[in-house]
């Protein structure tokens, strides 16, 4: 059911007329929710400004949230949503918070009156669609988060270490996926730039087991450093990964394999007569 443009106008002079007891009625509501996480005083404002958004939007006839004078209702309520996705809140308080609303008008109202009960009705579902857009951007703004911090975390797990001169190391620690593989190269051809080293050590100590997916994406990184010039050894070739390897027929043909991280420094060094 969707306001009519009278409906609207009613509810945008009860809202103006009733400001100050339907804000603390809502305010109230929201406390219980939010169990003393945010102040009286923010969360007042907070109730305050959409009480006046809710207000301009219906003063301007805006009869659902697509309206254009919701326009400046549907930008508080992202604004909301990212703060609170930010501050850790949870997907349903803070779609509560918009929903309290209801209760907050139906104090203010004058239930006695059948049009008044009409009137609620309809803008109930205004209300709801308000909450429901809130909870999406929500949704939104915490995918977001958490694809950037899956990102840096990706970064962290994946450094690219000097050795020696002329010497960097790839130390990978866990499973190796398509993702991973691709900072990998990335980060390791990047550094091979920075530095103009000409080894390269790609050490899976910290891999607890090499399929053949895992072996592609090491042989591509080597073959792409291959590329930009630089030599690349495999250390870490534990007795339970060399088995696997041979039982599942991989072939790294001539690139260097060593047991350890200090085999392979070994190894580079007497490559270059050090």
């Amino acid at each position: 059911m969707s306001l009519s443009p009278e409906e609207a106008s009613r509810f945008a002079v009860l809202l103006e007329e009733s400001r100050e007891a339907l804000v603390g009625a809502w305010t109230d509501q929201v406390a219980q929710t939010l169990r003393g996480r945010l102040s009286r005083a923010e969360l007042e404002r907070q109730t305050a400004d959409l009480s006046k958004g809710f207000q301009l939007a219906f003063a301007g006839g805006a009869t659902d949230l697509t309206r254009e004078a919701a326009a400046e209702l549907r930008a508080q309520l992202s604004e909301l949503s990212t703060h609170r996705a930010r501050q850790g809140f949870s997907a349903t308080e803070t779609a509560v918070s918009v929903f309290a609303f209801k209760q907050a008008l139906l104090g203010v109202m004058d239930g006695s009156d059948t049009n008044n009960l009409r009137d609620y009705v309809a803008v109930s579902a205004f209300v709801d669609d308000a909450a429901l857009f809130t909870f999406d951007s929500y949704v939104r703004v915490r995918e977001g988060l958490i694809a950037d911090q899956a990102e840096q975390l990706l970064e962290l797990s994946t450094p690219v270490v000097k050795l020696w001169e002329g010497v960097v190391a790839v130390p990978l620690v866990g499973t190796l996926d398509s993702a991973r593989a691709q900072v990998v190269m990335e980060r390791l051809l990047q550094t091979l730039v920075d530095t103009g080293s000409p080894y390269a050590i790609i050490d899976i100590t910290g891999v607890p087991a090499v399929d053949t997916q895992v072996a592609q994406h090491i042989l591509k990184t080597v073959v792409a450093a291959r590329l930009m010039g630089a030599d690349c050894i495999i250390s870490g070739i534990r007795p339970q990964i060399a088995q696997t390897i041979v039982a599942l027929g991989i072939e790294f043909g001539d690139i260097a394999t060593k047991a350890s991280l200090a085999d392979a420094l070994r190894f580079v060094l007497k490559q270059t007569g050090r």
